[in-house]
């Protein structure tokens, strides 16, 4: 599922917020009641997970492109380091990070723990949706920013690495291969379906035989 996450070389920002706005209750229950513009009508903890899906996914890549290619310094991906692009229908084009971050994974893996932790226990006390099930789609977004580094393998010895040092209590980073092509193994569920979309390719809610046969006819 890639709904809500843009082309940033395509489309330009209609505004651009902090991500610190990510422990404020209030614009968080805003950017998620707009969602239903985008998604249709659905139960509080569908559109937050909907729509965490689409933000997790642009707020842990900036920092992750230079930790694969070993370039230093590290970007800092703390929420007072992080600027988010979004368009007008509240889609989200992008991040980046306004700083370095000293240090290498420990330190990487404590940012990234703070930030993602305030961000799910946010979503999560606005919309009654699980944090267990919040902090499952952090890992398969990691994993899968991690894998559209220009060093897919390399990506992937990291992963694990990376979500120990995060903490949160995360699931470990888990990948399959099609062909030769390396895929996420989701543990998460963004829950498109339940706003009457088909689920994606990945999902982990349809038999392992469906799934393989999906991701082999998208990925070859």
């Amino acid at each position: 599922m890639t709904e809500g996450v843009c082309d940033a070389g395509a489309v330009k920002p209609d505004w651009t917020a902090p991500a610190t706005l990510l422990a404020d209750a209030e614009w968080v229950r805003s950017r998620i009641g707009g969602a239903a513009k985008l998604y249709g009508c659905a139960r509080p903890e569908v559109l937050g997970t909907i729509w965490w899906y689409s933000l997790s996914s642009v707020l842990v890549a900036p920092a992750l492109e230079n930790l694969v290619t070993a370039t230093e310094p590290l970007a800092d991906p703390s929420l007072a380091a992080i600027e988010l692009d979004l368009l007008a229908d509240g889609r989200f084009l992008g991040a980046r990070s306004t700083r370095a971050l000293a240090g290498g994974l420990p330190e990487l893996g404590a940012a990234f723990g703070a930030a993602l932790g305030t961000a799910i226990a946010t979503i999560a006390a606005v919309t009654g949706a699980r944090e267990r099930a919040l902090g499952a789609i952090a890992t398969d977004s990691l994993g899968n920013r991690l894998l559209w580094t220009p060093d897919p393998e390399r990506a992937m010895a990291l992963a694990e690495p990376l979500v120990a040092a995060i903490g949160l209590d995360l699931p470990k980073p888990r990948f399959v291969r099609v062909g030769r092509t390396p895929a996420v193994r989701r543990a998460s569920c963004c829950l498109i379906y339940e706003v009457g979309n088909p689920k994606c390719v990945s999902c982990p809610r349809q038999t392992p035989a469906e799934r393989e046969a999906r991701l082999r006819a998208a990925l070859g």
